[in-house]
């Protein structure tokens, strides 16, 4: 069965509820959660505070920013003018992209990677990564490897409302 006529079929039971989806994966996604968020309010409460950024929503948000190419994922700037810090944090989005998508083995990028992807001087690279670092955007992780860096929830939030002001402006 090709990917394209896959069908997705899920029954959700709550107290003595039972309901039944199919369709697309994302029909039936969609669906699930109308059905918990009218059946358990709470639950719509709680969602309302809380974030987290699938795979879709990264890619949704940053797509004309940056790429997965056959070199790995990209930062891709054509037409936008973008700050180094605004480099270095969509760099570090499109590798949680490509790590999320399985593209990539890892989601966190050394200094040196993000230098060599991103084109910037290393210490460019490192002053942003330690900015970044400093509030919330960015996290570090050691390891044997080594230092990485992640961006963060907090991160992804902040970076959209940056892009998203300067494309305003061009608009």
């Amino acid at each position: 069965m090709s990917e394209k006529s896959a069908s997705l079929s899920a029954v959700l039971s709550y107290g003595e509820l039972k309901a039944e989806f199919s369709g697309t994966p994302e029909a039936v996604l969609q669906s699930i959660n109308e059905f918990v968020v009218k059946q358990i309010p709470s639950l719509d409460l709680a969602k309302k505070i809380h974030v987290n950024y699938s795979t879709q929503d990264l890619i949704r948000m940053f797509s004309s920013h940056v790429k997965i190419t056959p070199e790995g994922p990209r930062v891709w700037s054509e037409g936008h003018k973008l700050s180094d810090k605004d480099m270095v944090a969509l760099q570090l989005v499109a590798s949680r992209i490509g790590f999320e998508s399985g593209r990539t083995p890892n989601r966190a990028l050394s200094v040196s990677e993000i230098q060599s992807f991103t084109n910037l001087n290393p210490k460019s690279a490192s002053s942003r990564l330690s900015e970044l670092a400093k509030a919330g955007y960015v996290e570090r992780e050691t390891s044997d490897q080594g230092a990485r860096y992640r961006i963060t929830t907090q991160g992804i939030h902040w970076l959209d409302g940056v892009l998203s002001k300067k494309t305003s402006r061009i608009g």
